[in-house]
C-alpha cells in the first residue's frame, strides 16, 4: 500500500553484503577491502613431477593450506604467489619439485617429485613423491616414498608418497606421490603379472568458493612392462602410464602430482608427466555486492542509498 512519505511499504528488510571471493589462478596482488580485518584462504602449491621409465613413481600433491580467519589490513594490497607444478622426468630420469605458493606469510610448500627404477627416496614436500621400482640389485635398497608436510606446519599440509613393493627382482611397479588427503600407495611387486602402478593419495576438500571442491590429490604410478598405471588422486593427481597410455600431467590450478612412466615399449612415452599449477583462493566475509532484496518504503531507501550500501 502506499506509505506516507510517498513510497511503497513491505516487510521491515535489512540490506546484507554477500562475501567476496577472489581466485587467483597465476601470481598476482590482492587489494583488501576497507572492512576487512580477517580472512579465509586456501593455498595449494604446484605439484610434483613424475618420474620417467623404468617404472616412475608419482608425484607429489601441492601442499594444501584450508586456513580460517588470517587476520590481514584493510585497504592494503599483498603480493600473491601461485607455485607452479614440477616438470616430468624423462626417460631414465627423476621428476622435478613443485614451486611454493603464498600469500599473508602463509607458505604450502611445492609437492616432492617422483623417482624412476634405481634412482632413491622420493622427494619430499607438501605431499611426498613415490618411488621407482627398485631391487635389492641397485644401490641404496631399500628404498622410501618422500615425506609429505615438509617443512612442517599445522595441521599437516600434506602427506608420505608410496614406497617399493619389490624385494627379489625388478619385476616391480611405481608407487604413489602422497595427497593433501591419504598417502600414495606402495608399488605392486612380481613375479605375475599384472603389476599395476600404485594409485595416488587422495586430496582434500574446500569449500571456500562456496562449492565442495577437491584439490591436491597425488600422481600414480607407473605400471610394471604390460600392466597398467595406477589411478591419479582425487583432487587433480594424474594418472600412471601403462599399455597404450602416457602418464598424465596433474590437473592446473588443483595442485596435481604428475603421473609416472611405464616402459617405452608399452607406454607412448617413457617420459613422466608435469605436476599441476597450483591455487590460491581469498574469501572476505561480507565485504561483496549488497543484497537489497524485497519491498522497501522511500525512508529506508534513503537511509541506505546515503549510507552507500544499496544496489539499484
Amino acid at each position: 500500500m502506499a506509505g506516507l512519505n510517498g513510497g511503497v511499504r513491505g516487510v521491515d528488510n535489512e540490506p546484507t553484503k554477500q562475501d567476496l571471493v577472489t581466485t587467483f589462478n597465476s601470481s598476482g596482488n590482492f587489494t583488501s577491502a576497507s572492512s576487512t580485518s580477517s580472512v579465509d584462504v586456501l593455498i595449494v602449491a604446484g605439484g610434483g613431477g613424475g618420474a620417467g621409465r623404468f617404472y616412475g613413481g608419482g608425484g607429489g600433491a601441492g601442499g594444501f593450506r584450508n586456513l580460517s580467519s588470517v587476520p590481514i589490513a584493510s585497504s592494503t594490497t599483498f603480493p600473491v604467489v601461485v607455485g607452479a607444478g614440477g616438470a616430468g622426468g624423462s626417460a631414465g630420469a627423476n621428476g622435478s619439485t613443485g614451486s611454493n605458493s603464498s600469500v599473508f606469510s602463509q607458505t604450502s610448500a611445492g609437492g616432492g617429485f617422483g623417482t624412476y627404477a634405481g634412482g632413491g627416496n622420493g622427494g619430499a614436500g607438501g605431499s611426498g613423491g613415490g618411488t621407482g621400482a627398485h631391487d635389492p640389485t641397485q644401490p641404496a635398497f631399500p628404498v622410501s616414498g618422500g615425506a609429505g608436510n615438509t617443512p612442517p606446519v599445522s595441521p599437516a599440509q600434506g602427506t608420505a608418497g608410496g614406497a617399493t613393493n619389490t624385494t627379489g627382482s625388478d619385476n616391480g611397479s611405481g608407487s604413489g606421490g602422497g595427497g593433501a588427503g591419504g598417502s600414495g600407495s606402495n608399488g605392486n611387486t612380481g613375479p605375475a603379472q599384472p603389476i599395476v602402478g600404485g594409485n595416488g593419495g587422495a586430496g582434500a576438500p574446500s569449500t571456500v568458493t562456496g562449492s565442495d571442491v577437491t584439490y591436491a590429490g597425488g600422481g600414480a604410478g607407473g605400471g610394471y612392462f604390460q600392466s597398467a598405471g595406477g589411478s591419479g588422486g582425487s583432487g587433480g593427481g594424474g594418472n600412471g602410464g601403462g599399455p597404450g597410455a602416457a602418464a598424465v600431467a596433474g590437473t592446473e590450478n588443483l595442485g596435481g602430482g604428475g603421473g609416472g612412466a611405464s616402459h617405452p615399449g608399452s607406454s607412448p612415452s617413457g617420459d613422466g608427466a608435469s605436476g599441476g599449477k597450483g591455487v590460491v583462493i581469498i574469501k572476505e566475509a561480507n565485504a561483496g555486492d549488497t543484497i537489497a532484496s524485497g519491498m522497501w518504503d522511500m525512508r529506508a531507501l534513503y537511509k541506505y542509498v546515503k549510507e552507500d550500501n544499496w544496489v539499484s
